[in-house]
């Protein structure tokens, strides 16, 4: 099952490439470095933690 790699930041709809630095929480919520340190790495959807999304490289 691989995460679902979404394309842009829940909070400011800024574009997010799939190799680029993105934070998520465990229910694949997404959200840029910027809003995730201003919701201080809290989900605003369910609370849970943003940690560092995995970069998938495309070959």
């Amino acid at each position: 099952m691989a995460l679902e790699m979404r394309e842009i930041c829940e909070r400011c709809e800024v574009s997010l490439t799939p190799d680029a630095p993105a934070y998520i929480c465990s229910y694949e919520c997404t959200f840029c470095p910027a809003c995730t340190e201003a919701l201080a790495h809290v989900c605003p959807n369910c609370g849970g933690e943003q940690t560092p999304r995995p970069r998938r490289v495309t070959s």
